[in-house]
This record gives structure tokens, sequence and C-alpha cells, in this order.
């Protein structure tokens, strides 16, 4: 990697509006109080890197894009400042682009490419979709059975079998994580009298639910540490005012899907017990946390009072989620369930979606783990040999399987650089991309890459390889916007 940004500098600078990172390569995030929690955005519903904000449901115009972690992703893409009606938008010259049809356009260059690390349920056709539950449904449950109605048959079945593999007396099903969450956070509060919820200011709830705690529920939020990385111990211990309820998310994914060693984790946790708080894990993707742990789920989950998970996430479900907890609390919960409009008359698509991976999906994880620290290997190395400036992976060897890379050009330009090798070399190594956050050096994009099934097939050689053909893509559309402005 060298010092010098030299040409390809040049022309990336040469983009107004270009993202800025975190700290500048130096030093893990986990350890410094720069990362990506810096900004006091976070709070106010705003995506960390203030360029995206994941949504629970559609994206706009119904051209979603979906990010490595198989969220929905709605851009908030920026020209002159000019908007166009019906979608459309003005640039600096007059002329006016379809953003409709450019997120199209990227849209199936990624779903048509041969090669990805990544799939996700959101590329599947609803007949594809309907297709695999009929033909695969019977090896986890019988299709014969009458449908569920409000909660009960498949539903049923599946808040059993989750609660089962987590450890805990009951579970309770819900359409989305956003509202498990936020039923979860509710009971306790009034369990515990305290309104007042601890959490990473990058934790879903601040960063992606429009302020709902407060709104809904009257809660309010303390943040420990603003550092990207979980709180430690100390500084649990250190909250200058009660709290009811600590929320950790594991893994923490704004900050680069990271978590902490097994023994920090039995620290924090310990250290809210100390204040007496109980403990509420943000576990959507929990399921692939036990290879960093070194422990089952069952140990993991045990650690804390409640846990939600998801459905889609990890296990490349429908959609849906479920909340563990003890029995009343369970109760509880269905009951605010229906107050929030969960209580869903059939969900038998989902249901079963959601144990098709279970079956299929969830025993792969430590794979798919494995697979992404090689990826992440192989990209480093690709990135020195094509000569480019500065990069970053992060974390450095992967804590999941899913993980960031940081590259120092405009977002715009990286997307479209990806989006072209999916349509001439029909590989889609990354996505789309981000502008950084707007505490750290100018000119860097954030982009995540996840590795599922699709990438157990690529070799070092192959990662490697698709690095040099994208940052050939890269230069090449850098030097076609360099022409543009001359």
């Amino acid at each position: 990697m060298t010092d010098a940004m030299g040409d390809e500098s040049e022309l990336a600078g040469r983009r107004d509006g270009a993202g800025k990172s975190t700290e500048a390569g130096q030093g893990r995030p986990e350890e410094s109080e720069r990362g990506r929690g810096t900004r006091g955005e976070e709070a106010e519903g705003r995506g960390a890197d203030g360029a995206r904000q994941a949504v629970e449901d559609e994206g706009a115009d119904g051209y979603a894009e979906v990010n490595a972690g198989g969220e929905v992703l709605e851009e908030q893409e920026v020209t002159d400042g000019t908007e166009a009606d019906d979608g459309k938008e003005a640039d600096s010259g007059g002329v006016v682009e379809d953003e409709g049809a450019e997120r199209r356009r990227r849209n199936a260059a990624w779903r048509a490419a041969g090669r990805s690390l990544h799939r996700t349920s959101a590329e599947t056709t609803p007949a594809q979709w309907l297709t695999r539950l009929a033909a695969e449904g019977p090896s986890v449950y019988d299709l014969d059975e009458a449908v569920d109605l409000y909660g009960n048959g498949i539903v049923g079945h599946l808040e059993r079998r989750v609660a089962e593999l987590l450890g805990f007396p009951e579970a309770v099903f819900f359409p989305t994580g956003t509202m498990a969450q936020q039923v979860a956070l509710r009971c306790w509060a009034g369990r515990t009298g305290s309104q007042v919820v601890a959490l990473h200011p990058l934790a879903h709830p601040e960063v992606h639910e429009q302020g709902a705690l407060g709104a809904l529920s009257g809660l309010r939020t303390v943040h420990p540490t603003r550092a990207g990385r979980l709180p430690t111990a100390e500084e649990v211990r250190a909250v200058g005012e009660p709290f009811g309820t600590l929320m950790l998310e594991l893994p923490l994914r704004d900050a680069g899907f990271v978590l902490p060693a097994w023994e920090e984790l039995e620290e924090v946790v310990e250290a809210a017990r100390e204040r007496d708080a109980v403990v509420h894990f943000d576990g959507a993707r929990l399921w692939e946390t036990t290879a960093h742990f070194g422990r089952d789920l069952p140990e993991i989950a045990g650690l804390a009072d409640s846990v939600y998970v998801s459905f889609y996430k990890s296990l490349n479900g429908m959609s849906g989620a479920a909340l563990v907890g003890p029995e009343s609390f369970a109760d509880e919960a269905r009951v605010w369930r229906h107050r929030y409009g969960g209580g869903v008359f059939q969900q038998h698509p989902a249901a079963l979606a959601a144990l098709l991976g279970l079956e299929q999906e969830l025993p792969r994880l430590p794979s798919y783990v494995a697979q992404a620290r090689v990826v992440a290997d192989a990209l480093r190395a690709g990135f020195e040999a094509a000569g480019v400036p500065w990069f970053r992976v992060h974390p450095e060897v992967p804590h999941t399987h899913e993980f960031q890379v940081w590259l120092p050009y405009p977002p715009e330009a990286l997307t479209e650089a990806a989006v072209r090798q999916a349509e001439e070399a029909g590989t889609a190594l990354f996505q789309s991309w981000y502008a950084g956050s707007a505490g750290g050096p100018p000119g860097v994009a954030v982009t995540e890459v996840g590795v599922t099934a699709p990438g157990l097939e690529w070799t070092a050689d192959d990662v490697r390889e698709a690095v040099a053909e994208f940052m050939e893509s890269v230069r090449q559309v850098l030097r076609e916007e360099v022409r543009e402005t001359r």
C-alpha cells in the first residue's frame, strides 16, 4: 500500500461531495473513540454513514437495493439539489435522469451476474419463492396441516423451535424485528420501572427506527460509549445515571459487524447486573456469532434476559423475527404485539421460510464465516497488487461472515464500477457504496461485503482477479468523469 495517493487520488478528488470515513485506517475501531459513532446524527434516525437509511419494508419506487446483511437500503443520492418531478432529478446542466431506471439497471446487473459472493432472498421472484416453499417445505413441516390463524399452527411450531435452539422457555413470532425490539424494551421498562435504555449510538433503534423508542414508548436512551465497538464493563459502570435495560447489538452492524471477546461480553453483562439492569440482546444476526465466540447458541443467548433474532438477515428467510424470554415476559410481549398491530391473520409463508433457514442455512453459517476470512485476506492482497493508494478491510479478521471495505474514491464512481463489472464480466464483487462518516478523512467510501453459499465457490485467486478487474473499472469511470469536467 502506498502513502501517496498519486494520479488516482487526483482523479478521485475532482468529484465534489465525496464521502468521508472514520479513522484513517489507523488502529482498530474497537480501540478508538473516533469510530463511526462520533456523530450526533445517529440518534436522530439518520444512517451512520449519512448516505443511506435501512428500512424494513420496500425500497423507494419498489426498486429496492439490498445490502450484504439482507436489509433493504433506501438510497439518498445527491445531485446539485435540483429535483424534478416523478422521481427524476435534474443535473447541473438541466438534464433529467430517471433514478428509478438507474436503480433498475443496477439491480438487474447484480441479479444477472453469474458470480457473486452473496445472494439474498430479496433477489428471489414470487414464483421462485412459492416453488421453493412447496418443494422443500415438507422437509420441515407438514404442508397438509391447516393454515395458521393469528399465530397458531406453523407459527407456533416455529416459536417452539426457536425457544429450543436458544435455550429459553418461550419465543414469540413478530412480523418485523423493529416491532419485536420495541416491544421487548417497552416490556422491560415497565418491569424495571425505568424508561432509560443504555445502548450504542449506532444500534438499530438509534439509527434505523425513526426515533420510535421515544415516539411510541416514551423511552430515553443513554450511550455508554461512542467508540466503534460495543461498550466495555468499565463504560457501563461509568454511565452517569440509572438505566433499566442495557441493549447490546450482536454483532454491531454499523460499526463493521463487530463483536467483543467472549470474556468481555460476560464482563459487560455482569456490569449491567451490578447496576440492577436487565440485559437485552439485539441478536438479529446472533445466529452467526458462534464461530467468533466459540460457544453454542444457548450459552450465548443465555447471558441475556431476552433476545431478538431475525429470520432473514442471517438465515435468508422471507421476513419475520422472534423474541425469546421468560414465560411471563413472552405473555406480555404477545399482548403488546397485538396492540402494535402485529397479530397478523396468516403468516405461514414467512414461518415456513424461517424453518427452512433454520434447517438449511444455520448449519452453514460457520463455513460462511471461515470463507469470509479467506475473502478478506484476498481482497487486501488484490488491492495491494492493484496499487490502490489506501484501503481498509474492517475488521481485519471478520468477526462474522459480513464486514466492511473502505476505499478512497467517490461512492458514486465505485457503485458505477461495480455495476459495469457485473454487466460486462458477470461478476458481482461489490454492490452499492456509500459515503463514510462525516468525522473522518474526505474522499473515503464504504461498502458491506457478505459471504454466503455462492461465495464458498470462490478461491483466493478468484477474489484477487476480481479486485484487479474492479479497480480497472474504477479507473475507467474516473477517467470518464475527468473528461466530462473539462
